[in-house]
Formats: C-alpha cells, sequence, structure tokens
C-alpha cells in the first residue's frame, strides 16, 4: 500500500507536553525563551523524522512569535506539523499553547517554522520523499 504525502504529513503530527516549573524560568517568572526554542527544534526534529523516515538536520528556523508569556504553573503543550515539503528538505510549523493546570483555558502562546533537510550517511542532502 503505497501512503501518499498529505497521509504521512498527518501521520507524522507530534505533540509534547510540559509542566513549567520553577528551574525553567526566569526572573519574571516565565518560561525561558531559549528553552521553549529548545522544545520547539526538539519536537519540530522528532515531526520532520516522523514525516521523512530520514536521518534530519535543521538548518534554519524563520519567524518565531512569542505572543503570550508563559507563567510558571502551567501545561505547554507543542504541537508540530509538516507545512511544506521540497525536494531535500521539510518544514514545519510548530505552536505551543499554554493552559492553567486549574482552569479550563487554553491559548496559543509561540509559533515558528524550522526547516529540515534529509542526509546520507555522508551528510549530502537526499530527497526528503
Amino acid at each position: 500500500m503505497t501512503v501518499t504525502v498529505a497521509q504521512r504529513i498527518e501521520d507524522s503530527e507530534t505533540r509534547l507536553f510540559k509542566a513549567v516549573f520553577p528551574n525553567t524560568t526566569n526572573h519574571y517568572d516565565t518560561l525561558f525563551g531559549g528553552l521553549a526554542l529548545q522544545l520547539m527544534d526538539e519536537v519540530s526534529f522528532i515531526c520532520a523524522t516522523r514525516f521523512s523516515r530520514k536521518k534530519m538536520v535543521t538548518i534554519s528556523t524563520d519567524k518565531i512569535d512569542f505572543t503570550k508569556s508563559i507563567p510558571q504553573g502551567t501545561i505547554i503543550e507543542l504541537v508540530a506539523k509538516v507545512c511544506e515539503v521540497g525536494n531535500t528538505s521539510c518544514s514545519v510549523k510548530v505552536d505551543i499553547f499554554k493552559e492553567d493546570m486549574y482552569k479550563p483555558n487554553r491559548e496559543k502562546a509561540v509559533t515558528g517554522f524550522f526547516k529540515f533537510v534529509a542526509i546520507d550517511d555522508d551528510k549530502k542532502p537526499i530527497s526528503v520523499i
């Protein structure tokens, strides 16, 4: 059975949940921006790898928008989805949603885009499909 690119994109969507504890926050008691970027790179890498099933490396990030602060004591969900497929590369959109641990609210806090290229054992670009 041949799987379509659209089906591979759907199947590779990746989610990661974390609690925001004091050791992950800055002096404003909000999530460190650098940690948010690290988590976004990690979840986007997993998504790109699940999509391609090949060795993938991050080659760029684009337009990271921090629209809401993420305070200590919240739960975050990172959602990564392939949004563009090229010959040797793919782009992954990552959204971070925040929610209060004790109230039923959820809102988008951060969005960013990560680009990956598929490589062979000699670190040369290969087809991502």
